[in-house]
This record gives C-alpha cells, structure tokens and sequence, in this order.
C-alpha cells in the first residue's frame, strides 16, 4: 500500500545528490564510468551553482523589467507594454515556482528534506503548470499581436489596443489555470526531491494508466509544442508581407524621389520586427530542448517509442531544463539591446540610488 502511494516517475533512476558527490564523482578515476555519465554529473554539479545564481539575477531583474514597462516611457505601444508586462510577470512567477521552490530544493536536496513532510506539491504543481502556461502563451499572443499590427492594417485599430491586450492577457491565465487542475489529480501532496518531469509522486495506478499519460502528453503538445509550430507560422507569414511591401515601398520612393533611399517607415518597421524576431527566436531556441525531452518521454510512457528504440542522453533533460530556465531571464536583455529608450530607462533606474547618495551628501 505504502508503495503504491509513493510511487516515482518510471524514468527516474537515481536520487540527487550534493555538490560534493557530484565533484567526487566527477574526479574519479574509475575507467568503467561512460563519459556520457561524466558530463551528466558534471552538469549537476554545474547546476549547484547555475540555478541560485539564476534566481539571484532572475528575480530583480523581471521586477526591474516590470517597473519600468509599466511607466510607460520606453516609446512602445500600450498593447505592447501590456504583453511584455505580462510577459515579464509570469517569467517572475516561474523563477519563483519553479527555480526557486523546485530546482534549487532539487539540487541541494539534503537541505531541503523537509520539503518531504509538507503536503502541497500538487498545488506547487498546478501554479507552476499555470505560470508556465502564461509565459509561454503571452509570447504566442504577443506574436499574434504584431502580425496584426504588421499584416492586418484593417484589423489593426481594433485588435491592436490597450483593452483588447489586457482581455487576451486575462483569457489566457484563465484558461491556464483551468487546463492545469488536472495536475492536482494526477500528483500526490508529497515531494520527490529528484530531477524528473514530475517532482511530485503519483500513485502508481496513475502511473500505469494510459488514460492519465495521454492527458499529459496533451499538455505537453499544447505547451509548448502548438506555440513552436504559431510563432513559426506567424513569423513566417510576417517576414513574407515585410519582403512584399518593402520591395514595394522601395520602386514607389525610388519613382517618386529619384533614387533615395532612406525611409523613416521601413527604419520603424524594422525596429518592431527586430524585437519580435529576437524574442520569438529566444523562446524556440531555449524550449526546444525541453519540448522534445518532454513529448519523448510521454510517448515512450505510451508504448510508441519501445520498438524503435529510440532513446534520449542522460544529460538531455537537465541541459533542457537549464535552458527553459534561463528563457525567464533573457528578456530584460532582449529589450535593453534592441530598445533605445528602456536601455536609457534601466540606466536612469541603476544610476538613481548613486545619484541620490550624491545629492544627499552634497
């Protein structure tokens, strides 16, 4: 009975260990140890140190990216600053529930065994699901958006507004947190404190039903395998009417002003695409990772995967997980280099404590 409570997913072999044993490991000399399982705990080891210095970097960073958005002086559009905002939050929200109260708990799970007597790892589960959700979906919908503002000059007006932004933003964490309940049904209260898709235990008639691995491999091709296949489909569609209209633009000036060839529209243009692109390529880039380890493992859990013997490294799913957290945390970086008018507002914001020490003591 007891086992059946405490059940582990099916894929998890061995239990986290400290920084020491990592190192340990690491450095021995033992010949019979794959190298493949070398790098595997030399990314562990590296991870003791990645994910606090993540969440220390991490968390003011999307605060400071929030606070300054929402001042509304960067030069962008309200429905923009309202999508990155929002964008911006539910990065925060991941670190937090993520990061902070389940890869860190993970790596240094010695410190954290308390974790095991506390009964609420389902809802951790639930909020976390939801928040990654939001922080995938808003990167779809800001994508949506710009296509619009871009390709759809007659639906612009209507679409492209600070109220419909905020409608779609809270449609969007509606329907996530309603998607991800189901977690709360398939997890157990208790924490497992090792390195898998499931940091909850389950019991194992969950474990065993096709039913439950069906429902998650569904989830896992909502998020974030459809948003790979929008954001690719909309930046395509985006990039071929940019190419048309440029082309365009271009034999209508060089008609009408004899040749020149600086124009304002195009340099406006290009400045929105640029941010669009950076962003749309830094989530594809950073979850692809994830997105493959996670759909491969459900339908391995199904029986499609076992006559094809197709199977992934070890050290995939900790290099994936790595790169899906670091995505929280790129985006500040993203606008502060393709945005002129927030890099001038982050400055201000660093400089404001100095300034008014100087004051102070002047």
């Amino acid at each position: 009975m007891e086992q059946n409570l405490r059940t582990i997913d099916w894929n998890v072999t061995t239990m986290d260990k400290s920084l020491s044993y990592w190192f340990d490991s690491l450095t021995a000399d033992d010949d019979w140890i794959p190298l493949e399982w070398r790098i595997s705990d030399a990314l562990k080891m590296i991870q003791c140190i990645y994910y606090p210095f993540l969440a220390i970097v991490g968390v003011p960073v999307n605060l400071l990216t929030i606070g300054i958005l929402s001042r509304g002086k960067c030069g962008l559009s309200k429905c923009v600053t309202c999508y990155l905002v929002a964008m911006s939050a539910a990065d925060l929200l991941v670190i937090i529930l993520d990061l902070i109260l389940r890869h860190i708990p993970i790596v240094y799970w010695e410190q954290f065994q308390f974790l095991e007597s506390i009964p609420v790892c389902n809802i951790h589960a639930v909020l976390l699901y939801t928040a990654t959700d939001c922080s995938v979906w808003f990167t779809v919908t800001f994508t949506f958006d710009r296509f619009v503002a871009i390709c759809c000059q007659k639906l612009k007006s209507k679409y492209c507004s600070e109220k419909t932004s905020a409608v779609v933003v809270g449609t969007v964490t509606v329907l996530s947190c309603l998607k991800n309940i189901f977690w709360y049904f398939i997890l157990i209260g208790e924490y497992s404190l090792v390195n898998s898709p499931w940091f909850c235990f389950v019991t194992l008639d969950v474990l065993l039903s096709r039913v439950w691995t069906t429902i998650e491999l569904l989830h896992y091709i909502l998020t974030p395998g459809l948003p790979f296949v929008l954001i690719l489909l909309l930046n395509a569609l985006t990039v071929r009417h940019i190419l048309v209209n440029s082309r365009g633009r271009r034999r209508l000036r060089a008609h009408i002003s004899g040749g020149s060839r600086r124009d304002p529209e195009l340099a406006i243009r290009r400045k929105s695409i640029i941010l669009l692109f950076v962003i749309s390529g830094n989530f594809i880039l950073l979850w692809m990772m994830l997105m493959v380890f996670s759909i491969h493992n459900r339908m391995l859990g199904l029986g499609y995967l076992e006559t094809m013997s197709v199977s992934l490294p070890v050290l995939f799913h900790d290099l994936a997980f790595m790169l899906q957290l670091l995505s929280c945390c790129t985006n500040t970086a993203i606008y502060a280099v393709t945005q002129t008018q927030f890099r001038e507002q982050l400055k201000n914001v660093l400089k404001y404590p100095f300034t008014t020490i100087v004051k102070c003591i002047q």
